[in-house]
């Protein structure tokens, strides 16, 4: 059926208004776009009013945007065109209201129920059905609620927390601090050594190699050859470190590597400071476990240890370490102790070679302010 075409006669005054409505541009798009199409379709304007198509090919609206603007004007005037339509129903309340989603906040840092280990969308929003907090409540709306407020129940952190007023914490990790800011020495380095379990893997089935569009496959299944510890030593300053492999964590394993790291590594230096976690087998008796008195005697003369604290071990830069050779090297199944050798060996020299080291900021200082609740109070 063919549309009624209303007319749009404009008197002086109206085109002048509309003239100075669009010169100005402070009113919204929406009346700006009207005023326009007004104009346009004028039959008193110079020239000639223009088409519905040339309207909305100038406007870039649909023809049908066109026909309703100079219908509404025929038939309620200008004021009417230009206004937004007035809501004859007030808007429907928001279903998502700050109380619930207080209480969906609420809910989530709750414990999850018997049986599960943790909260899901699903499960958050048939809770909240049940509790009565919303007659429905779809599990996209409980997912944009713990966005905005940045919860995330499927994530969990793990650290250790020393006590509150330790002074042997306090104690122990200044010492290590005091230790981190002494200059580059060669006649007394700082190295720092930790060590990492290691479980040897091997293939149950030949892995299917990557192709375009599909990742590496391995079979599920795997053979376990055993378990082995990884030993690293690391000069922060110098950029060095030096992993190396054995079979077993015994007080006889960490006494041959402190040997080596002395009599091989620093044969020409006087003193070796030596910053380690407080293990048991990380001892000066285990040097005489291992060897006979005078070699023992020989190579504690030559270490300064220093201990990093229980719950502390963040303080050892041998941990970030541990942490990168566990991210580029470790990320794979390894079936022997001579493969894991050769495979750390090769990146020892790559990182060795690269130069990178550690560049340490967190001072005493800085322990005194962020761990000031670590350190004992004293009442005036």
């Amino acid at each position: 059926m063919k549309k009624r075409d209303y007319i749009v006669s404009l008197n002086a005054e109206q085109q002048e208004e509309l003239k100075r409505m669009c010169s100005q541009g402070k009113s919204t798009a929406r009346a700006l776009r009207r005023a326009q199409i007004l104009l346009w379709a004028d039959e008193n304007r110079p020239g000639g009013k223009l088409s519905d198509v040339e309207i909305a090919e100038r406007s870039n609206v649909h023809t049908n945007t066109v026909h309703l603007v100079r219908k509404r004007f025929a038939e309620q005037g200008l004021q009417a065109t230009l206004e937004r339509k007035k809501r004859l129903t007030p808007p429907n309340p928001p279903k998502v209201t700050g109380e619930l989603e207080a209480q969906i906040i609420a809910l989530s840092c709750s414990p999850p129920p018997e049986g599960k280990s943790r909260w899901s969308l699903r499960m958050l929003a048939d809770k909240a059905v049940e509790l009565n907090y919303i007659e429905s409540l779809s599990y996209d709306t409980v997912d944009k609620i713990l966005k905005k407020n940045e919860l995330k129940p499927h994530l969990r952190k793990c650290w250790c927390i020393p006590p509150k007023q330790n002074a042997a914490f306090v104690a122990t990790m200044e010492d290590v601090l005091e230790v981190y800011r002494l200059p580059y020495d060669p006649a007394c380095p700082v190295i720092c050594m930790d060590e990492k379990p290691y479980q040897l893997l091997d293939e149950t089935r030949v892995p299917i190699p990557m192709k375009p569009a599909k990742p590496l496959r391995e079979d599920a299944e795997y053979v376990r050859n055993g378990t082995c510890s990884i030993f690293i030593f690391t000069e922060p300053l110098a950029g060095w470190r030096h992993v190396s492999v054995r079979p077993q964590r015994t007080r006889v394993e960490w006494a041959e590597q402190v040997r080596d790291l002395l009599d091989v590594h620093y044969p020409e230096a006087p003193k070796v400071r030596l910053v380690m976690d407080n293990l048991n087998t990380h001892s000066i008796a285990s040097l005489y476990q291992a060897f006979e008195p005078e070699v023992a005697l020989r190579l504690a003369k030559r270490l300064e240890i220093h201990y990093t604290p229980k719950h502390g071990s963040w303080l050892n830069v041998a941990e970030i370490e541990l942490s990168v050779m566990t991210r580029q090297c470790l990320g794979r199944r390894i079936p022997s102790l001579e493969d894991l050798a050769h495979e750390l060996t090769a990146w020892e020299a790559g990182r060795n070679a690269s130069q990178k080291g550690v560049d340490w900021q967190f001072t005493t200082e800085d322990a005194r302010i962020k761990l000031k609740r670590l350190y004992p109070q004293f009442k005036d």
